[in-house]
């Protein structure tokens, strides 16, 4: 699993979308991970990678909505 956050000011619609698909796999994993991880540093770890993940996804989605 990685963890690609990609920035770039004037993307295009499928580079938003590929993007998007990318973060939405990192989620998928990171919830997979925190599944099975256990104790208190692990889960405010995996709690803060997912958190971070979601944040980019909703921006991203929000610039391609933008686009319309």
């Amino acid at each position: 699993m990685g963890d690609r956050i990609l920035s770039d000011t004037n993307a295009t619609r499928a580079q938003l979308d590929e993007r998007i698909a990318i973060i939405e796999d990192n989620l998928r994993d990171l919830v997979e991970q925190a599944a099975a991880y256990s104790g208190g540093n692990d889960e405010e770890r995996s709690s803060d990678r997912i958190a971070a993940q979601q944040q980019e996804l909703d921006a991203l989605k929000k610039e391609r909505d933008a686009l319309r």
